[in-house]
């Protein structure tokens, strides 16, 4: 009886509209002498990659069988336009270094020209 199962995957956006990602119909075999007992299977759904900014929201997993249905807590997922970027500031230390080192140089030039006259 529980055997046939469909499962679907789907996120419902900030807007609170829900959008159907993927369904499949699963048909588990039970083995024998494993008849009338509890079985946990775990079914794994990457949704890769999100499309836009616009996919922010929570995504849920849900199986239906017969007249019943079971629903997961779900995952919110915050998707920004840009990813983690590195920064670098290599450049701007040395260009900074560089131009003090340059000012403190003509700085003493002048200093030592000033004081021989």
């Amino acid at each position: 009886k529980y055997t046939k199962f469909s499962i679907f995957y789907y996120w419902i956006n900030s807007l609170g509209r829900n959008t159907s990602i993927y369904s499949r119909l699963e048909n588990v075999a039970i083995p024998s002498g494993k008849e009338n007992t509890t079985a946990t299977i775990s079914y794994d759904h990457r949704i890769m990659p999100l499309e836009n900014i616009f996919s922010t929201g929570t995504y849920y997993c849900e199986v239906k069988w017969n007249n019943m249905q079971k629903m997961g807590n779900g995952v919110f997922v915050l998707a920004r336009g840009t990813g983690y970027v590195e920064t670098s500031y290599g450049w701007e230390i040395l260009v900074t270094l560089t131009a003090l080192l340059a000012a403190l140089s003509i700085t003493a030039t002048a200093l030592l020209l000033w004081k021989r006259k």
